[in-house]
Order: structure tokens, then sequence, then C-alpha cells
């Protein structure tokens, strides 16, 4: 018997507007412009979360896109395509595909998920150079439980094993282009699932709630545990990232500077990395607007000196300069350089030297400023192609 109109959306309507109090209250919404990507970030965790709930199908799964330009996350990489499937420990999946031209694709097993108190195990993980891919790109590869001869492309699942990530990422957005994957548990192939009834739908509800606030709070705990305890206008040496992505490094850091003032970001182009990219986040740990504006790079994206360095300006005002990152208006926020794929540690020498200056002084600060000049018909040509290539991307 329907109790009310409400009665199945009631528990994620209640979540809503506890979310919202916590984006009113948490420290980015204290100014106009905090406020109001606060409420853009609501948004999108909510999409996002009703996707989760919808998908959890750990009997029948399938890939989803877990963050993207309008569902945005923990300091979520401008070139990179995230997808993500349920999938539990007992059971074998079979996962095929096409490998694209992208620069890098990774896959990772993770034993739970993110909470405010914790990141999840990483149970797993490894790139395509661990595959055997065919002449066409085909690729097959398998997860399951502990088997005798396994056959080749076979990835045991270890206990607790909840979730099957994929990441590919993008070096040169205007002519790379994405692969294509699928997912099916192999013990139900055929099959399908039973007909959700009212008890099922209610649950999915609750689960969206839940999973809206434990992605808030989650990442509004983040930045404290990997940037805000490291001195402002810095970043750290390279470092395998944290979560067990073992080709990976980052450097990460945060920012505060003036209407006329500029950080030089200066670090070598690496040529063990296939992917070498640096992007900006705001203070609610997501991405800067990149479609429509440059607020991140990659190394086949930006000039690269003849020393073989990379000078980044971050800056609000336009100094001309084709690697300007633009803060959009954000005098506060985080900065990451990655580097992946990598078939070596990085040292110190591998990573950025940081610099504030005032924004007049740039051309005496870098050594080839005036080689780096962009006109305003370069630089709105070169935001055109972002929008045009994340188009694409998102199209498929």
């Amino acid at each position: 018997m329907i109790e009310n109109e409400f009665s199945l959306t009631r528990p994620f309507a209640d979540a809503i507007v506890e979310a919202e109090k916590l984006i009113a209250e948490a420290p980015p919404a204290q100014t106009e412009q905090g406020l109001l990507e606060g409420y853009d970030y609501l948004a999108g965790s909510i999409r996002a979360s009703l996707q989760m709930a919808w998908a959890y199908q750990r009997d029948f799964p399938y890939f989803t896109a877990s963050t993207g330009p309008y569902t945005k996350m923990g300091l979520d990489n401008p070139d990179t395509l995230y997808f993500n499937a349920n999938i539990r420990d007992d059971r074998e999946y079979l996962v095929t595909g096409v490998r694209g031209t992208t620069a890098d694709l990774s896959f990772q097993i993770l034993n739970g998920d993110y909470s405010p108190v914790e990141v999840p195990d990483s149970l797993a993980a490894f790139d395509d150079r661990q595959l055997k891919i065919g002449p066409d790109g085909r690729f097959e590869l398998r997860f399951g439980p502990a088997r005798d001869n396994p056959p080749p492309n076979y990835f045991v699942l270890g206990a607790g094993s909840s979730m099957l990530v994929v990441r590919e990422v993008y070096s040169d957005w205007a002519t790379e282009r994405r692969g294509e994957i699928r997912i099916r548990c192999v013990d139900t192939a055929g099959q399908a699932p039973p007909v959700p009834d009212r008890s099922a739908l209610a649950k999915r509800y609750g689960v969206t709630g839940k999973i809206l606030l434990s992605r808030l709070k989650t990442f509004l705990a983040f930045p404290k545990w990997f940037y805000d305890n490291l001195p402002v206008n810095t970043m750290t040496e390279p470092r395998s990232t944290p979560g067990g992505l073992t080709t990976q490094f980052s450097s990460a850091g945060h920012y505060e500077l003036g209407p006329e003032e500029a950080m030089i970001v200066t670090v070598p182009r690496c040529p063990d990395a296939p992917y070498q990219g640096i992007q900006l986040g705001s203070l609610w740990y997501v991405s800067l607007d990149y479609i429509n504006h440059q607020t991140s790079l990659t190394a086949d994206q930006a000039r690269v000196d003849p020393d073989g360095k990379i000078r980044f300006v971050l800056a609000e005002r336009d100094p001309g300069l084709a690697n300007w990152l633009e803060l959009t208006g954000h005098d506060r926020g985080y900065v990451q350089i990655r580097w992946q794929r990598l078939a070596r540690d990085l040292g110190p020498d591998d990573g950025p030297v940081v610099e504030v200056v005032k924004t007049d002084e740039l051309p005496d600060r870098l050594p080839h400023h005036a080689d780096a000049r962009v006109t305003p018909e370069q630089w709105a040509a070169r935001i055109a192609a972002r929008q045009d290539a994340v188009a694409a991307r998102m199209l498929g």
C-alpha cells in the first residue's frame, strides 16, 4: 500500500537537505563564488550518486563513467576517462575491449570505497603493458577467484574485491582516440537480473542518499590529508601517488596568489613518462573549468623550452603566454602534476621548482619569454580546440 507520494524518495530527499547544509557550511562556501560553485558541485554529486546506486549490479555489471565534466570529485584529472564496475570476489568476470591510442590505460581492483576516514585498499593495479593485445588492438582479460592453470590475462580477485576501476588517459586531446571496453559476469551470462520490486527501489533511494553524503564528506576531508599541511605556494617532490597506482607519481601543492602575482612552475619534460600533466583545482577539490579555459596542460599540449623544461605560469591576469594556466577568479586552490605509465621511479630532479613573482616581472624571470608569446587570436584557437576535443571525447 502506498503511504504517500514521497514514501520511496523521502530518505534521498532528506539526504539532499543534509547535503545542502554540508555545502553551505563548508569552508569553500564562505565567498559568493565559492557558494555558487558548491551548489554546482552538489548537483554533480547528486547525478553521480543516482548513477552509482542504479548501476550497482555485481552479478550483471557494466562500466559507468564515475567522474566527468558534470560529475566531478576528488581533484579529477581533465585528461582521464574514469570507468568503474561493481564486482564480488567469488565471481569470474570477462573484460573485453579495443586499445585506443591514448597515452595510458590502467586497471585497479579496490577493496571497499572512499570514506571520510580512509582510502580503500588497492588489491591490484596494473596497466595494459601486462596484457596480451592483438595486432588489431583487441584484448580480453578475466578476473576471478584463484584457480589452477589460469589462462593468459587472468587476474585473481583478492578477498573483499568490490570494484574494478579503469582509467584511460589522454596526452594529446587532438589526435589520440579512446578505446572500447565492456564487462560481463561469466557466471550469469545469458541470464537476467530480477525485476526491481518496491523494496528494491526503496533501498536504492536510501543507498543513493548514503552515497551522496559519504561522497561529499570524504572529498571535503581529502585536502586535509594530502595538501593543507604543505606550505602555501610550494609543491612536493615527485612521490608515488597514494592509492596503489604503482606506475603513477605526483607532485602536489596549494597556491594563494594576488591579482597581480604569478606562480612559475618549472619542471623537466620527462621522456620516461608517456603521460605528464598539470592541473588546477578549486577548494572544493575538483578540477577548474577545463573545457572553456586553459586550467590544465599535458606535456604534449604545453610549450617545451629549448632546455627541455616546461615553464607553466599560474596567474589571474593574462600574461600572453602559451603555458598560462588560468585561475578563473580562484585566488586560492590546488595544483597537481602527474606522471603516468612510468618505467622508473622519479627523484627530486624530476620534480617542479616553484617561484612567485609579480606578473609584470615575467619577461625578466622567464628565459624564453619572447618565444612563448601567443596572440589573442592564437589563444582563442587553443580554447576552441579544447572545446571540440572534450565534446568529441564525451561522445566517444
